[in-house]
Protein backbone atom coordinates (compact mmCIF):
# COMPACT_ATOMS: atom_id res chain seq x y z
CA UNK A 1 0.00 0.00 0.00
CA UNK A 2 1.23 3.62 -0.58
CA UNK A 3 1.96 5.03 2.88
CA UNK A 4 4.41 7.61 3.00
CA UNK A 5 7.93 8.05 2.27
CA UNK A 6 10.23 9.01 5.44
CA UNK A 7 12.39 12.67 5.31
CA UNK A 8 15.27 10.05 6.94
CA UNK A 9 15.20 8.28 3.71
CA UNK A 10 15.69 11.11 1.60
CA UNK A 11 18.20 12.25 3.55
CA UNK A 12 20.38 8.69 3.68
CA UNK A 13 19.82 9.04 -0.41
CA UNK A 14 21.75 12.73 -0.16
CA UNK A 15 24.25 11.71 1.77
CA UNK A 16 25.40 8.02 2.86
CA UNK A 17 23.53 6.62 -0.46
CA UNK A 18 25.28 8.66 -2.72
CA UNK A 19 28.87 9.04 -1.11
CA UNK A 20 28.71 4.96 -0.91
CA UNK A 21 26.12 3.00 -3.25
CA UNK A 22 26.06 5.30 -5.92
CA UNK A 23 29.55 4.61 -6.63
CA UNK A 24 29.30 3.06 -10.68
CA UNK A 25 30.59 -0.14 -10.44
CA UNK A 26 30.33 -0.24 -14.39
CA UNK A 27 31.23 1.85 -17.08
CA UNK A 28 28.02 2.56 -17.63
CA UNK A 29 24.30 0.57 -18.72
CA UNK A 30 24.73 -1.53 -21.66
CA UNK A 31 22.58 -0.51 -25.23
CA UNK A 32 21.21 3.07 -25.68
CA UNK A 33 18.01 3.54 -23.36
CA UNK A 34 15.68 4.49 -25.71
CA UNK A 35 16.37 2.54 -29.21
CA UNK A 36 15.07 -0.52 -29.58
CA UNK A 37 17.03 -3.22 -27.99
CA UNK A 38 17.68 -6.81 -30.03
CA UNK A 39 14.96 -8.92 -29.26
CA UNK A 40 15.84 -11.00 -26.61
CA UNK A 41 14.29 -14.76 -26.58
CA UNK A 42 12.62 -14.76 -22.77
CA UNK A 43 13.12 -18.48 -22.60
CA UNK A 44 16.48 -18.64 -23.91
CA UNK A 45 18.51 -20.81 -21.41
CA UNK A 46 19.92 -19.33 -18.40
CA UNK A 47 21.76 -22.50 -16.83
CA UNK A 48 23.93 -21.71 -13.85
CA UNK A 49 23.14 -18.19 -13.88
CA UNK A 50 21.73 -16.71 -10.17
CA UNK A 51 19.79 -13.58 -9.82
CA UNK A 52 18.52 -11.93 -6.27
CA UNK A 53 15.37 -9.99 -5.77
CA UNK A 54 15.01 -7.87 -2.69
CA UNK A 55 11.19 -7.43 -1.63
CA UNK A 56 9.38 -5.84 0.94
CA UNK A 57 8.57 -8.17 3.88
CA UNK A 58 4.34 -8.03 2.86
CA UNK A 59 5.44 -8.96 -0.63
CA UNK A 60 7.97 -11.63 -0.36
CA UNK A 61 5.50 -13.69 -2.41
CA UNK A 62 4.64 -11.47 -4.64
CA UNK A 63 6.97 -12.96 -7.71
CA UNK A 64 6.33 -16.07 -7.19
CA UNK A 65 5.15 -17.36 -9.93
CA UNK A 66 7.12 -15.96 -12.65
CA UNK A 67 10.01 -16.76 -10.47
CA UNK A 68 8.83 -20.25 -10.90
CA UNK A 69 7.78 -20.37 -14.14
CA UNK A 70 11.16 -18.72 -15.28
CA UNK A 71 13.12 -20.98 -13.28
CA UNK A 72 11.73 -23.82 -14.84
CA UNK A 73 11.77 -22.73 -18.61
CA UNK A 74 15.41 -20.74 -18.06
CA UNK A 75 16.95 -23.14 -16.17
CA UNK A 76 18.29 -19.85 -13.96
CA UNK A 77 17.88 -19.57 -10.46
CA UNK A 78 16.20 -16.22 -8.50
CA UNK A 79 16.30 -16.05 -4.67
CA UNK A 80 13.67 -13.30 -3.21
CA UNK A 81 15.08 -11.54 -0.24
CA UNK A 82 12.74 -9.84 2.14
CA UNK A 83 14.08 -6.38 3.28
CA UNK A 84 13.07 -5.31 6.95
CA UNK A 85 10.60 -3.01 7.32
CA UNK A 86 10.53 -0.05 6.87
CA UNK A 87 11.02 -1.32 3.17
CA UNK A 88 11.80 2.34 2.10
CA UNK A 89 14.17 3.53 4.40
CA UNK A 90 16.20 0.20 4.91
CA UNK A 91 16.65 -0.23 1.26
CA UNK A 92 18.71 2.80 0.50
CA UNK A 93 20.58 1.86 3.91
CA UNK A 94 21.75 -1.44 2.68
CA UNK A 95 22.48 0.34 -1.41
CA UNK A 96 24.73 2.59 0.82
CA UNK A 97 26.60 0.21 2.57
CA UNK A 98 27.39 -1.28 -0.76
CA UNK A 99 24.85 -4.24 -0.74
CA UNK A 100 23.03 -4.33 -3.80
CA UNK A 101 20.37 -7.11 -5.56
CA UNK A 102 19.75 -8.16 -9.54
CA UNK A 103 16.32 -6.60 -9.38
CA UNK A 104 13.94 -5.47 -6.56
CA UNK A 105 10.30 -3.95 -6.14
CA UNK A 106 10.24 -0.20 -6.05
CA UNK A 107 7.96 2.55 -6.01
CA UNK A 108 8.09 3.94 -9.48
CA UNK A 109 6.94 7.35 -9.12
CA UNK A 110 8.94 10.67 -9.32
CA UNK A 111 8.97 10.90 -5.47
CA UNK A 112 10.02 7.61 -4.23
CA UNK A 113 12.48 6.58 -7.19
CA UNK A 114 15.24 8.94 -7.06
CA UNK A 115 16.04 7.59 -3.41
CA UNK A 116 17.75 4.46 -5.06
CA UNK A 117 19.76 6.96 -7.43
CA UNK A 118 18.54 5.79 -10.63
CA UNK A 119 21.06 7.20 -13.06
CA UNK A 120 24.04 5.97 -11.18
CA UNK A 121 22.59 2.47 -9.94
CA UNK A 122 20.07 0.77 -12.28
CA UNK A 123 20.14 -0.20 -16.03
CA UNK A 124 17.56 1.77 -18.51
CA UNK A 125 15.37 -0.02 -19.66
CA UNK A 126 13.44 2.16 -22.61
CA UNK A 127 14.33 0.02 -25.13
CA UNK A 128 12.72 -3.14 -23.75
CA UNK A 129 10.16 -4.60 -26.15
CA UNK A 130 7.51 -4.59 -23.68
CA UNK A 131 7.41 -0.83 -22.71
CA UNK A 132 5.10 -0.56 -26.17
CA UNK A 133 2.83 -2.58 -24.35
CA UNK A 134 1.86 -0.81 -21.09
CA UNK A 135 -1.28 1.13 -20.75
CA UNK A 136 -0.87 4.93 -20.89
CA UNK A 137 -1.25 5.20 -17.23
CA UNK A 138 1.76 2.80 -16.73
CA UNK A 139 3.87 4.56 -19.28
CA UNK A 140 3.92 7.61 -17.74
CA UNK A 141 5.58 5.43 -14.45
CA UNK A 142 9.08 4.71 -14.01
CA UNK A 143 10.59 6.95 -15.30
CA UNK A 144 12.94 10.15 -14.39
CA UNK A 145 14.58 12.73 -16.48
CA UNK A 146 13.33 10.85 -19.89
CA UNK A 147 15.03 7.83 -19.04
CA UNK A 148 12.82 4.59 -17.77
CA UNK A 149 14.41 3.13 -14.75
CA UNK A 150 11.70 0.58 -13.96
CA UNK A 151 9.14 -2.10 -15.50
CA UNK A 152 5.62 -1.49 -14.12
CA UNK A 153 4.20 -4.96 -13.59
CA UNK A 154 0.97 -4.34 -11.81
CA UNK A 155 -1.68 -1.29 -12.31
CA UNK A 156 -1.11 1.74 -9.76
CA UNK A 157 -3.73 1.58 -6.57
CA UNK A 158 -6.71 3.06 -7.15
CA UNK A 159 -7.78 5.93 -4.50
CA UNK A 160 -11.71 5.98 -5.07
CA UNK A 161 -14.67 5.69 -2.81
CA UNK A 162 -16.28 2.47 -1.22
CA UNK A 163 -19.78 2.35 -0.27
CA UNK A 164 -22.07 0.11 1.53
CA UNK A 165 -24.74 -0.62 -0.82
CA UNK A 166 -27.53 -1.24 1.92
CA UNK A 167 -26.90 1.86 3.61
CA UNK A 168 -26.73 3.94 0.36
CA UNK A 169 -30.55 2.11 0.37
CA UNK A 170 -31.46 3.27 3.31
CA UNK A 171 -30.83 6.56 2.82
CA UNK A 172 -32.27 6.49 -0.28
CA UNK A 173 -29.31 6.82 -2.52
CA UNK A 174 -28.23 5.00 -5.80
CA UNK A 175 -26.22 5.55 -8.91
CA UNK A 176 -27.73 8.32 -9.89
CA UNK A 177 -26.26 10.53 -6.39
CA UNK A 178 -22.73 9.35 -7.22
CA UNK A 179 -20.96 12.80 -6.34
CA UNK A 180 -18.95 15.06 -9.63
CA UNK A 181 -16.53 17.16 -6.73
CA UNK A 182 -15.45 16.91 -3.41
CA UNK A 183 -18.48 19.18 -2.32
CA UNK A 184 -20.63 16.75 -3.83
CA UNK A 185 -19.51 13.89 -2.17
CA UNK A 186 -19.47 16.36 1.27
CA UNK A 187 -23.37 16.75 0.47
CA UNK A 188 -23.43 12.54 0.14
CA UNK A 189 -21.91 12.00 3.37
CA UNK A 190 -24.81 14.67 4.92
CA UNK A 191 -27.37 12.65 3.73
CA UNK A 192 -25.96 9.30 5.22
CA UNK A 193 -25.29 10.38 8.15
CA UNK A 194 -29.16 12.05 8.73
CA UNK A 195 -30.88 9.67 7.30
CA UNK A 196 -29.33 6.69 8.54
CA UNK A 197 -27.35 5.03 11.94
CA UNK A 198 -24.25 4.84 9.87
CA UNK A 199 -21.47 7.21 9.92
CA UNK A 200 -21.16 9.29 6.67
CA UNK A 201 -17.06 8.25 6.41
CA UNK A 202 -14.86 6.22 8.37
CA UNK A 203 -11.12 7.96 9.07
CA UNK A 204 -8.09 6.03 10.59
CA UNK A 205 -6.60 8.43 12.65
CA UNK A 206 -4.79 5.60 14.30
CA UNK A 207 -2.73 4.45 11.50
CA UNK A 208 -2.53 8.08 10.26
CA UNK A 209 -1.72 7.15 6.34
CA UNK A 210 -5.18 7.24 5.35
CA UNK A 211 -5.34 10.71 6.55
CA UNK A 212 -4.30 12.05 3.89
CA UNK A 213 -6.68 11.15 0.91
CA UNK A 214 -9.43 13.35 1.19
CA UNK A 215 -6.56 16.48 1.13
CA UNK A 216 -5.56 14.65 -1.99
CA UNK A 217 -9.45 14.50 -3.61
CA UNK A 218 -9.15 18.56 -3.48
CA UNK A 219 -5.82 18.87 -5.17
CA UNK A 220 -6.70 17.41 -8.71
CA UNK A 221 -7.25 20.66 -10.15
CA UNK A 222 -3.97 22.03 -10.31
CA UNK A 223 -2.30 21.99 -13.47
CA UNK A 224 1.06 20.46 -14.19
CA UNK A 225 2.25 23.90 -14.33
CA UNK A 226 1.52 24.09 -10.76
CA UNK A 227 3.27 20.91 -9.76
CA UNK A 228 6.05 21.84 -11.92
CA UNK A 229 6.45 25.46 -9.87
CA UNK A 230 6.51 23.56 -6.52
CA UNK A 231 9.06 20.77 -7.68
CA UNK A 232 11.23 24.30 -9.25
CA UNK A 233 10.76 26.05 -5.49
CA UNK A 234 8.28 28.67 -7.02
CA UNK A 235 5.11 27.73 -5.50
CA UNK A 236 4.79 26.95 -2.00
CA UNK A 237 2.48 23.87 -0.06
CA UNK A 238 1.18 26.32 1.69
CA UNK A 239 -0.61 27.84 -1.28
CA UNK A 240 -3.72 29.20 0.09
CA UNK A 241 -5.74 26.41 -2.13
CA UNK A 242 -3.53 23.57 -0.14
CA UNK A 243 -4.72 25.17 2.86
CA UNK A 244 -8.26 25.38 1.91
CA UNK A 245 -7.88 21.73 1.54
CA UNK A 246 -6.51 20.66 4.56
CA UNK A 247 -9.50 23.11 6.49
CA UNK A 248 -12.29 21.54 4.53
CA UNK A 249 -11.79 18.24 5.78
CA UNK A 250 -11.08 19.55 9.14
CA UNK A 251 -14.02 21.83 9.36
CA UNK A 252 -16.92 20.23 6.64
CA UNK A 253 -15.72 16.55 7.20
CA UNK A 254 -14.36 15.73 10.89
CA UNK A 255 -15.79 19.11 12.93
CA UNK A 256 -18.82 18.41 10.98
CA UNK A 257 -19.60 14.87 12.79
CA UNK A 258 -19.44 13.35 9.49
CA UNK A 259 -16.75 10.74 10.29
CA UNK A 260 -17.30 8.22 13.30
CA UNK A 261 -16.96 9.41 16.71
CA UNK A 262 -13.65 7.49 17.16
CA UNK A 263 -11.68 8.62 14.00
CA UNK A 264 -8.98 9.55 16.21
CA UNK A 265 -8.16 6.16 16.83
CA UNK A 266 -9.88 4.37 14.16
CA UNK A 267 -7.53 1.75 12.09
CA UNK A 268 -7.23 0.63 8.31
CA UNK A 269 -8.61 -2.55 9.29
CA UNK A 270 -11.30 -1.01 11.38
CA UNK A 271 -12.83 0.65 8.14
CA UNK A 272 -13.18 -2.65 6.35
CA UNK A 273 -14.94 -3.97 9.31
CA UNK A 274 -17.04 -0.94 9.83
CA UNK A 275 -17.98 -0.61 6.03
CA UNK A 276 -18.89 -4.35 5.86
CA UNK A 277 -21.24 -4.05 9.20
CA UNK A 278 -22.94 -0.71 8.01
CA UNK A 279 -21.73 1.24 10.48
CA UNK A 280 -19.93 3.43 7.63
CA UNK A 281 -21.37 4.28 4.58
CA UNK A 282 -18.27 5.36 2.98
CA UNK A 283 -14.47 4.56 3.23
CA UNK A 284 -12.22 6.60 1.05
CA UNK A 285 -8.81 4.54 -0.17
CA UNK A 286 -6.87 3.01 -1.92
CA UNK A 287 -6.37 -1.08 -3.70
CA UNK A 288 -5.13 -1.92 -0.57
CA UNK A 289 -7.98 -1.87 0.91
CA UNK A 290 -9.89 -3.96 -1.60
CA UNK A 291 -7.67 -6.25 -1.10
CA UNK A 292 -8.14 -6.75 2.47
CA UNK A 293 -11.86 -7.02 1.81
CA UNK A 294 -11.20 -10.10 -1.04
CA UNK A 295 -8.91 -11.96 2.01
CA UNK A 296 -12.02 -11.90 4.18
CA UNK A 297 -15.14 -12.36 1.36
CA UNK A 298 -15.80 -13.94 -1.90
CA UNK A 299 -16.39 -12.02 -5.05
CA UNK A 300 -20.18 -12.84 -5.04
CA UNK A 301 -20.07 -11.37 -1.33
CA UNK A 302 -19.01 -8.34 -2.07
CA UNK A 303 -20.66 -7.35 -5.19
CA UNK A 304 -23.24 -7.64 -2.87
CA UNK A 305 -22.62 -5.93 -0.39
CA UNK A 306 -19.89 -2.65 -1.17
CA UNK A 307 -19.40 -0.85 -4.45
CA UNK A 308 -16.92 1.97 -5.00
CA UNK A 309 -17.12 4.87 -7.56
CA UNK A 310 -14.60 7.76 -8.31
CA UNK A 311 -14.46 11.13 -7.47
CA UNK A 312 -12.06 14.30 -7.54
CA UNK A 313 -12.36 18.09 -6.52
CA UNK A 314 -14.49 18.75 -9.67
CA UNK A 315 -15.17 15.68 -11.54
CA UNK A 316 -16.33 12.23 -11.14
CA UNK A 317 -12.64 10.78 -12.10
CA UNK A 318 -10.50 8.68 -9.40
CA UNK A 319 -6.88 8.86 -8.57
CA UNK A 320 -3.78 6.40 -8.97
CA UNK A 321 -1.52 6.28 -6.50
CA UNK A 322 1.67 4.11 -7.37
CA UNK A 323 3.11 1.52 -4.43
CA UNK A 324 6.33 -0.55 -4.39
CA UNK A 325 4.55 -3.58 -5.67
CA UNK A 326 3.95 -1.80 -9.14
CA UNK A 327 7.70 -1.28 -10.26
CA UNK A 328 10.34 -3.44 -10.49
CA UNK A 329 14.20 -2.31 -11.25
CA UNK A 330 17.45 -4.20 -12.32
CA UNK A 331 20.79 -3.10 -10.63
CA UNK A 332 24.21 -2.18 -12.70
CA UNK A 333 26.11 -5.21 -11.00
CA UNK A 334 29.47 -4.94 -13.01
CA UNK A 335 28.23 -8.08 -13.99
CA UNK A 336 26.98 -8.30 -18.16
CA UNK A 337 25.47 -11.97 -17.82
CA UNK A 338 23.36 -11.23 -14.31
CA UNK A 339 22.35 -7.71 -15.75
CA UNK A 340 21.46 -9.48 -18.96
CA UNK A 341 19.69 -11.98 -17.22
CA UNK A 342 17.56 -9.01 -15.57
CA UNK A 343 16.34 -7.88 -18.42
CA UNK A 344 15.31 -11.26 -20.06
CA UNK A 345 13.32 -12.38 -16.48
CA UNK A 346 11.62 -8.99 -16.93
CA UNK A 347 11.44 -9.79 -20.80
CA UNK A 348 9.93 -13.04 -19.56
CA UNK A 349 7.75 -11.81 -16.69
CA UNK A 350 6.17 -8.84 -19.17
CA UNK A 351 5.98 -11.49 -22.10
CA UNK A 352 5.12 -14.92 -22.12
CA UNK A 353 4.23 -15.08 -18.57
CA UNK A 354 1.77 -11.77 -17.54
CA UNK A 355 -1.31 -13.62 -18.63
CA UNK A 356 -0.44 -16.33 -15.87
CA UNK A 357 0.54 -13.87 -13.62
CA UNK A 358 -1.88 -11.98 -13.24
CA UNK A 359 -4.52 -14.66 -13.31
CA UNK A 360 -2.41 -16.18 -10.45
CA UNK A 361 -2.76 -13.08 -8.76
CA UNK A 362 -5.94 -11.91 -9.28
CA UNK A 363 -5.38 -8.95 -10.54
CA UNK A 364 -6.18 -6.09 -13.57
CA UNK A 365 -3.59 -5.90 -16.87
CA UNK A 366 -0.88 -3.10 -17.12
CA UNK A 367 -1.41 -4.66 -21.11
CA UNK A 368 -4.46 -3.53 -23.02
CA UNK A 369 -3.56 -6.47 -25.38
CA UNK A 370 -3.75 -8.69 -22.28
CA UNK A 371 -7.48 -9.52 -20.76
CA UNK A 372 -7.56 -8.61 -16.85
CA UNK A 373 -8.90 -12.02 -15.22
CA UNK A 374 -12.76 -12.80 -14.68
CA UNK A 375 -13.74 -13.06 -11.55
CA UNK A 376 -12.71 -9.83 -9.93
CA UNK A 377 -15.11 -7.98 -7.80
CA UNK A 378 -17.17 -5.30 -9.60
CA UNK A 379 -15.32 -2.57 -7.49
CA UNK A 380 -12.15 -3.84 -8.63
CA UNK A 381 -13.51 -4.20 -12.19
CA UNK A 382 -14.66 -0.22 -11.74
CA UNK A 383 -11.76 0.43 -10.89
CA UNK A 384 -10.19 -0.49 -14.02
CA UNK A 385 -12.23 1.34 -15.98
CA UNK A 386 -11.70 4.49 -14.34
CA UNK A 387 -7.77 4.12 -14.11
CA UNK A 388 -7.04 5.41 -17.86
CA UNK A 389 -8.77 8.84 -17.17
CA UNK A 390 -7.45 8.99 -13.57
CA UNK A 391 -5.15 11.58 -11.89
CA UNK A 392 -2.02 11.14 -10.28
CA UNK A 393 -1.86 11.55 -6.19
CA UNK A 394 1.02 14.24 -5.49
CA UNK A 395 3.69 11.14 -4.56
CA UNK A 396 2.88 10.92 -9.04
CA UNK A 397 3.77 14.51 -8.86
CA UNK A 398 5.62 16.02 -6.19
CA UNK A 399 9.52 15.73 -6.58
CA UNK A 400 9.28 14.91 -2.56
CA UNK A 401 6.31 13.41 -1.06
CA UNK A 402 5.59 14.87 2.64
CA UNK A 403 4.58 13.01 5.59
CA UNK A 404 1.12 15.06 5.43
CA UNK A 405 -0.28 11.93 7.62
CA UNK A 406 1.30 13.16 10.20
CA UNK A 407 0.63 16.67 10.31
CA UNK A 408 -3.09 15.81 9.76
CA UNK A 409 -2.61 13.71 12.45
CA UNK A 410 -1.37 16.14 14.93
CA UNK A 411 -4.31 18.22 13.38
CA UNK A 412 -7.23 16.09 14.18
CA UNK A 413 -5.61 15.93 18.24
CA UNK A 414 -5.51 19.72 18.36
CA UNK A 415 -1.83 20.34 18.01
CA UNK A 416 -1.57 22.10 14.67
CA UNK A 417 -3.99 24.44 12.41
CA UNK A 418 -4.78 23.74 9.01
CA UNK A 419 -1.90 26.66 8.41
CA UNK A 420 0.06 25.09 10.44
CA UNK A 421 0.26 21.76 8.80
CA UNK A 422 0.93 23.34 5.48
CA UNK A 423 3.87 24.81 6.89
CA UNK A 424 5.17 21.33 8.35
CA UNK A 425 4.10 19.89 4.79
CA UNK A 426 6.47 22.86 3.25
CA UNK A 427 9.52 22.72 5.39
CA UNK A 428 9.80 19.13 4.97
CA UNK A 429 9.44 19.14 1.34
CA UNK A 430 12.18 21.83 0.85
CA UNK A 431 14.54 20.37 3.13
CA UNK A 432 14.39 17.44 1.81
CA UNK A 433 14.13 18.71 -1.89
CA UNK A 434 17.52 20.62 -1.14
CA UNK A 435 18.96 17.33 0.60
CA UNK A 436 18.56 15.90 -2.70
CA UNK A 437 20.09 18.57 -4.46
CA UNK A 438 16.85 19.38 -6.75
CA UNK A 439 17.41 22.66 -8.74
CA UNK A 440 15.79 25.83 -7.19
CA UNK A 441 16.33 24.70 -3.31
Amino acid sequence: MNRRVLPALALICATGLAATACSDPTAGDSGPDDAKRTAVDPTARLDGVKLTMWTAQNTVDAPKQVIDAFEKATGAKVGTQAIPDLYEQNVPTKLASGDRPDLMFWQPSISTLPFVQPQQNLLTLGGEPWVSKLGDTEKSLGVIDGKRYAAIVTSPAMLGVYYNKDVFKQAGLGEKDFPKSYDELLALGRKVADKTDAAAFYEAGGDKWPLQWQMQLQLTDLDQQWWADLNANKKKWTDPVVVGAIKKYKEKLLDAGLAQENYRTGTFTGQADALWKGEAGMVLNVTSFQSQLQAKHSTAEIDRKIGWFPVANSSATGLYSPDQTNGVVAFKTGDDKRQNAARQFLAFWLGPDYPDYIRALKIPSVQPSVPTPGGLPETSKAQVAALPKAVGVFQAKAIVAPDTHLYLADMIFDKKSPQQVAQAIQDQFAQVAKAQGAPGF
